[in-house]
């Protein structure tokens, strides 16, 4: 067996004062710590903006590996599940101004779909490999202590769990641009995002917008509201494009839905971290839609769309041992997250931009994370329900199907319709090579009891972590 061998290039290396350089969306040891206590620190908004800090690598390139090798359990030989090449540059050319652009092109066959990269492109090479275009990019601009302008091609991520409620970084990335205000105990986010989807056979632009407000109420607590609108630029009445209103970067978006007439699909949430040393205990809630007189009731009205994360997680270090651990808990009843046509769901481009399960699932996740000098060990286990559709109708797993499609009105439960007890296990251990660079060994167990299916993936290979690379759902 053999590998692609690749090497680490450094093009220049300067010292200098950063006012906004970004951390990474990859969430590993040791960026996995809880940070420090204080106002200044706003951990929920992903990447991280490091303001005045001082840095080494200003510009800087890495050339990477991702080569995975699988074993295949129905024919017992190690085949190359995904093989991949790419490259990243990083560049700090002043204290303002900051840009990161990366590329990676992988091959994947068509039965390894959980080894997808979530390429903004792909080309088919044949009838049975897959090609993955993964193109990330985005520009920072932090023009004083306050303010912070950013725009690209990539991904962003709302909260302190493994997965987020409100905007996750485990699907497609999308065009984007967006603004970042810190001032007091306030930070502040608006996003505006360039949604697609293939709707009757031709691709289709839809929009969102995002706000996010996180507020460090006490050194050892965080608040956060969080809403968003995703629209369609046009329909049968109307030709809009993106909607001026929705530029507004201080306005409610329900009532502003409201006042323009529109159907468009609008989300509010809330959320919570409490610090205590090395540990924090964080949640969210979301809702899409609900009637207080009907949650009362206790009747199950379909509409009813909300969702809730309820998570612990931590740090201990024994020596130059590092230990990290999270135990989270989410559910989301049926239909949150869908609406009457996928330009208008809470999605882009066949993914969710929300929990990868969309929406009729509970489940219950765990974590631990070993690392001592180059050795890293990583324990992932997770147990949930969730319902699929079933006879043509929508029981509301499927955030793709309309939900008018619904089968009827009330006494709607968590995992109805066709209801799946799944089991995922992730296991790996890698060695640290240089910087970036590991080879490792993985298994993965998945089980799901609606196809009476059980896989075991175990793989090999050398990787470059250039992005993240989710397959524990």
């Amino acid at each position: 067996m053999t590998f692609r061998i690749l090497f680490f290039l450094l093009i220049a290396h300067v010292t200098g004062f950063a006012q906004g350089r970004l951390n990474y969306l990859i969430e590993e040891l040791p960026s996995d710590s809880v940070p420090i206590l204080g106002y200044d620190s706003h951990a929920g908004i992903l990447p991280n903006i490091d303001r005045n800090t001082r840095f080494k690598q200003c510009l800087g390139a890495v050339i990477s590996a991702d080569n995975l090798v699988s074993y295949d359990k129905n024919s017992p030989s190690l085949t190359f599940a995904r093989l991949g090449l790419g490259v990243q540059t990083d560049l700090n050319i002043s204290p303002k101004w900051y840009a990161r652009l990366g590329y990676n092109f992988s091959t994947l066959t068509n039965d390894t779909s959980f080894l997808d990269t979530r390429s903004f492109f792909y080309s088919r090479t044949n009838s049975n490999i897959i090609g993955s275009h993964n193109v990330l990019g985005r520009v920072s601009y932090t023009p004083n202590h306050i303010f912070n302008f950013q725009a690209g091609l990539d991904r962003n991520f709302i909260g302190e769990g493994n997965r987020s409620l409100f905007l996750s970084d485990y699907g497609k990335p999308y065009p984007f641009a967006q603004i970042r205000a810190r001032f007091w105990h306030v930070e502040y986010l608006v996003m505006y995002q360039f949604f697609k989807e293939e709707y009757d056979a031709s691709w289709r632009s839809k929009y969102g917008a995002t706000h996010y407000l996180s507020w460090n109420a006490a050194k050892w607590l965080n608040l956060g509201i969080f809403e968003t609108v995703v629209f369609q630029p046009s329909d049968t009445l109307l030709n809009r494009g993106y909607e001026l209103e929705y530029l507004n970067p201080v306005i409610f978006y329900r009532p502003q839905e409201y006042a323009i007439g529109s159907s468009d699909n609008v989300l509010i949430g809330a959320s919570f971290a409490a610090k205590w040393k090395q540990h924090t205990a964080y949640g969210q809630i979301i809702i899409d839609e609900f009637l207080l007189s009907e949650i009362k009731a206790r009747s199950g009205w379909w509409a009813n769309k909300y969702g809730a994360q309820l998570g612990v997680k931590g740090r201990f270090n024994i020596k130059k041992e590092r230990l990290f651990y999270r135990v989270e808990g989410n559910a989301v009843r049926p239909y949150t997250y869908a609406h009457l046509n996928s330009l208008q769901n809470y999605a882009h481009a066949s993914f969710s931009l929300a929990h990868p399960y969309g929406g009729n699932f509970a489940e219950i996740l765990g974590e631990l994370k070993w690392q001592n000098k180059k050795w890293l060990i990583k324990s992932f286990v997770a147990y949930g329900i969730q319902g699929f559709d079933k006879n043509g109708l929508s029981y509301g797993g499927d955030i793709y199907q309309p939900y008018t499609n619904r089968p009827y009105d009330y006494n709607h439960t968590i995992g109805q319709g066709e209801k799946n007890n799944f089991f995922r296990s992730q296991s790996s251990v890698s060695y640290k090579l240089y910087n970036l660079y590991h080879l490792f060994a993985e298994f993965n167990l998945r089980y799901d009891s609606a196809f009476q299916r059980f896989s075991f993936f175990p793989m090999l290979g050398l990787r470059g972590n250039l992005w993240n690379d989710y397959r524990n759902y």
